[in-house]
């Protein structure tokens, strides 16, 4: 770290040791080659890791077969697995404040949302906990004297690949079931964020994890992923990150034929209805889409509206949107931090020019705070865009930003019409008074989650993922568990005799 990487922010977090942990050794990467790792609110460097290569990769992927294969995890009782699971929550919920502080220097989130994430990655671990304790395998009723039952066994070595909006949330979902079934693995987190994941590694070591179970390798995806991917001892891939890569992983998978569990964002609608509540609906719309930035694979960045309810709840989240308080992660009066990079807020920039081109009203935003000290960072305004075309590139394409479009429809048919148009399925929010109408248009819409009269809560308990290109499999859950398992038929003949078939003629 530099010496001035976080003098602008009190309380500053002890870093990881940026080191690559592959079986029971923690060592540079074989190239010697290291990354910086930047704060997105000052422009400077927090960290250098190393930057892996595919021989680092392999290393790590072997360690994680020999455990699997020779040593004692898989073969660890559930009620040990449970109780170390329970030991990471602990760890948690002691170090939440340095993880949460550690979490807003990497990402640049506020505080308030990095410690609500170690709040909530803490209920992954004890749910995982509680339901292995609690799960059980079915007995199957089949005729005779036999027993036949169905068990599940670990998948074997999972590949994980996260994403750099939620680092250590998003490592979660794929960690706890994965030790919770047994598995051991290997983690690649985003090259941008790596910097909780490597703490946590160190935590499952404290809590007596076995060497070899968890593996990190920090680096660039196309090094270092696609080494993890094309990797024929990995038996499962999980991936949280954009639809083309997902698409190149989904290949690899298929010519090993390993399984694939894929989580890959969305142009997520929030409808609203002409009998909605306007203020309740105006104050989820801005959670909606400004939470985090917009940077949420769950962003509802599109705002479809009733047509004769548009002025009046435009009108509302203008007035609202003036007054969001843009800053530091670490400053408590901060509502919306920077974007990850000055890359992405460019991305971001030529969506809202886009918008513009293709006739949107630009009404809100779309500027950069000038003013110190987050002209260094990575910051852009929340930003409005009303008039947009329904089939423009915009109104179907994922900006991953604080921009919220708003468009126009008639009736509840035209509604479904627009939010089904593009190819992604992951979530969606309906906002009406009408219990009933609500609950028909949501159960038309195809989508992984669908909120009514609120936006964006999900739970442990509840699974997590999307249709069509928004990914295949589900995340949390008792789904989030069988993604790491395999279901095996165990018979047993309780009354053996012979089949008596062949070689019955004599000779």
């Amino acid at each position: 770290m530099t010496r001035d990487a976080t003098s602008d922010a009190p309380n500053a977090p002890r870093l990881p040791r940026p080191v690559l942990r592959i079986g029971d050794a923690e060592r540079p990467a074989r190239p010697g080659e290291t990354r910086a790792v930047l704060d997105p609110a000052t422009g400077r460097t927090l960290l250098e890791v190393p930057e892996a290569d595919a021989t680092d990769v392999a290393d790590a992927v072997a360690a994680a077969r020999r455990a699997f294969d020779e040593g004692p995890w898989p073969r660890t009782s559930v009620q040990d697995r449970a109780r170390l699971l329970e030991r990471v929550a602990d760890g948690i919920e002691a170090q939440n404040e340095e993880l949460a502080w550690l979490e807003t220097l990497d990402t640049g989130k506020t505080l308030i949302e990095s410690r609500a994430d170690m709040d909530q990655i803490a209920q992954v671990f004890r749910y995982y906990a509680a339901q292995i304790r609690t799960d059980r395998g079915d007995v199957n009723p089949v005729p005779g004297g036999a027993l036949s039952l169905t068990v599940h066994d670990p998948v074997g070595v999972a590949a994980m690949i996260t994403p750099w909006n939620y680092p250590l949330l998003q490592a979660s979902w794929k960690i706890a079931p994965a030790l919770a079934a047994g598995c051991t693995f290997v983690i690649k987190p985003s090259e941008l964020t790596p910097l909780t994941t490597l703490r946590f590694a160190e935590m499952l070591l404290e809590a007596d994890l076995p060497a070899g179970v968890a593996n990190v390798v920090t680096g660039a995806g196309a090094t270092v992923g696609a080494a993890l991917v094309e990797d024929p001892r990995v038996d499962l891939i999980s991936f949280t990150g954009g639809i083309a890569t997902g698409r190149t992983i989904a290949t690899a998978a298929a010519r090993n034929v390993a399984r694939v569990a894929l989580e890959l964002g969305g142009k997520n609608p929030n409808i609203v209805l002409e009998d909605a509540d306007a203020a309740l609906a105006t104050d989820h719309a801005l959670n909606a889409v400004f939470f985090h930035a917009g940077q949420v694979c769950s962003a509802g960045s599109r705002l479809l509206v009733h047509e004769r309810l548009e002025g009046e709840l435009v009108a509302r989240v203008l007035d609202r949107v003036r007054d969001i308080r843009v800053g530091l992660g670490w400053d408590p009066a901060t509502e919306m931090g920077p974007l990850i990079s000055a890359e992405h807020r460019d991305k971001v920039e030529g969506y809202v020019r886009l918008a513009q081109e293709e006739g949107a009203e630009l009404r809100a935003g779309g500027g950069r705070p000038a003013a110190l000290p987050l002209a260094h960072g990575a910051f852009l305004e929340p930003t409005v865009l009303t008039g947009l075309p329904h089939d423009g590139r915009v109104a179907q394409e994922e900006i991953f930003g604080p921009v919220l479009t708003v468009e126009t429809f008639a009736d509840d048919d035209e509604a479904w019409r627009l939010a089904s148009s593009t190819r992604t399925g992951l979530a969606a929010g309906v906002f009406s008074r009408d219990a009933a109408r609500a609950m028909r248009l949501a159960r038309r819409l195809r989508f992984g989650t669908v909120w009514v009269n609120d936006f964006h809560p999900y739970y442990p308990e509840a699974p997590w993922g999307g249709v069509g290109e928004s990914g295949i499999g589900r995340e949390l859950g008792r789904a989030g568990l069988d993604e790491y398992r395999e279901a095996k038929h165990l018979y047993w003949n309780l009354e053996p005799s012979a089949a008596d078939w062949f070689g019955r003629g004599g000779g």
